[in-house]
């Protein structure tokens, strides 16, 4: 037993990685590679808000609004303007960092606080959705259907077949993992992490804390934007609920907390108990599982809060470290 606490950890992700590569291969059930395909990009985007709401410590309840204009501008450059998807989501990520300069300059540049920053992102999340809502060029309250192409690749699009949007946005959340691993290594990681721990002491040191809140924030909405893209090129059917709901902050958000917020893997090991939850919930008792995932969720989360603050990731880290002293 002593003996599989001291594997390294590094060991055990190159395990998880080829468990997750071969998983199509064994499990065939539509409905599981969904869930899959879903735990996947909620740990994408909690680990997204987690650049800005972990690191930095400026908690975004508004972080839906890039998730929407992600899947909004792949849908609208496609149906109407022919646009292929890859260059939509590429679109989606641009927009996304314009809103999110928007947001920003007003907020970072007044030195607004963080609980501050928070309500203000939820505000025009809010005001956002009621204007997709109502705006009938990108059908308002009934919807937006991405028109059929051939499945390929090239279209990004695949009719009958999840097995090839499970490996594109497996490799969507390893390139960002991998790309937030070496920012937590970097002096711009170090940053975040001063700013987060005391932004006063930081601008005393020298630290342009105005600039790395902002460069955390546009990086953040990038992934974001790259996932719902994603969302709509997997669904091919979406209306501004959907994409816009607080509930899609939420679920960015509260992966994070149970994983441990401000760590690289706790919010997919937060996605990676909640997502399966929430599916498995819906699939099997319909509407009311939308209603106790919600109830299961704040039970989890209080009960990380309490007894395991820094998440459960935590849990897991003191594991190996008892392993190896065991050795």
């Amino acid at each position: 037993m002593n003996r599989v606490k001291a594997i390294p950890k590094w060991t055990w992700l190159i395990f998880l990685v080829v468990v997750f590569l071969i998983f199509p291969f064994f499990v065939k059930k539509e409905f599981y590679l969904h869930v899959m395909i879903m735990t996947f990009l909620f740990a994408l985007l909690a680990a997204s808000w987690n650049i800005l709401g972990g690191f930095t410590g400026y908690v975004s309840f508004g972080h839906a609004v890039f998730f929407g204009l992600g899947a909004y501008s792949v849908a609208v450059l496609g149906k109407n303007f022919a646009v292929n998807p890859w260059l939509g989501s590429i679109t989606g990520a641009l927009v996304a960092i314009g809103l999110a300069s928007i947001i920003a300059f007003p907020s970072f540049q007044t030195g607004l606080r963080a609980h501050y920053f928070a309500i203000a992102t939820w505000a025009v999340g809010e005001v956002i959705r009621v204007i997709f809502m109502n705006w009938m060029y990108v059908g308002g309250a009934t919807g937006i259907m991405i028109p059929l192409t051939e499945p390929s690749l090239l279209n990004y699009q695949y009719h009958t077949n999840k097995v090839p949007y499970y490996y594109i946005i497996f490799s969507f959340l390893v390139l960002e993992i991998v790309l937030i691993y070496f920012i937590t290594k970097s002096r711009f990681g170090y940053y975040l992490r001063a700013i987060k721990g005391n932004e006063e002491a930081a601008e005393n040191i020298g630290i342009n804390t105005t600039l790395f809140k902002h460069l955390a924030y546009y990086l953040s909405a990038t992934f974001v934007a790259i996932g719902g893209a994603f969302y709509a090129q997997y669904e091919l059917y979406f209306d501004p609920p959907m994409v816009f709901h607080v509930g899609i902050s939420m679920k960015m958000i509260l992966p994070a907390i149970l994983g441990g917020i401000g760590t690289i893997c706790g919010p997919i090991i937060g996605a990676a108990i909640m997502i399966p939850l929430d599916q498995f919930l819906r699939a099997y008792l319909g509407g009311i599982g939308s209603g106790i995932n919600f109830i299961i969720y704040g039970l989890l989360v209080l009960i990380v809060v309490v007894f395991k603050p820094k998440g459960i990731y935590e849990f897991i880290g003191n594991l190996f470290k008892k392993g190896k002293g065991e050795q």
